[in-house]
């Protein structure tokens, strides 16, 4: 059985060991790590038999342009699931509860640097279809949003703008 749950202090150190078997690298969970000092976050864990086996993590973001100031969005970076658990759909269950959790907060939009055909499924659509554009030079079909409800994101154009911890990922 799988259970999605919010991430709690004892499992900071589990969390770590996700990012960093599903990356082979340190950047994505020393972000983590930077990141939970970041206001107005939200974290999840997935459990398997008492188990850390997945994480996904929101933060806040900001538009350069014409973003109304409160208009809320949020990142979604970085979403992991160890090895040996991939392909069971845990990462869906995370971004589906992450999504309702956050839109049920006030969130307006969720942006991910990220696969399209993985994300699409959850209803993620080019950014540039609404007129944002990220910071990063990346391509423009591997920038994604989703709205938490249609037009939800009407007349905001920019540069989507992450926090400073991203920059040494």
């Amino acid at each position: 059985m799988i259970e999605i749950q919010a991430e709690q202090n004892k499992d900071f150190k589990a969390v770590r060991q996700v990012n960093l078997a599903a990356f082979k690298r340190e950047n994505e969970a020393n972000l983590v790590e930077r990141l939970r000092l970041v206001h107005n976050t939200f974290s999840f864990v997935a459990i398997v038999a008492k188990q850390v086996v997945g994480h996904i993590f929101f933060s806040p973001v900001t538009i350069e342009g014409t973003d109304p100031e409160h208009l809320l969005i949020l990142g979604l970076a970085p979403l992991a699931v160890k090895s040996e658990y991939q392909q069971q759909g845990i990462g869906s269950m995370l971004v589906r509860h992450g999504l309702k959790e956050c839109f049920q907060s006030g969130y307006r939009a969720v942006v991910v640097l990220g696969e399209p055909s993985y994300y699409q499924r959850f209803g993620f659509f080019c950014a540039s279809e609404k007129g944002l554009k990220c910071e990063y030079h990346v391509p423009d079909e591997v920038f994604l949003v989703l709205e938490s409800e249609n037009g939800a994101l009407q007349n905001v154009k920019g540069t989507v703008k992450y926090h400073s911890e991203f920059k040494n990922v």
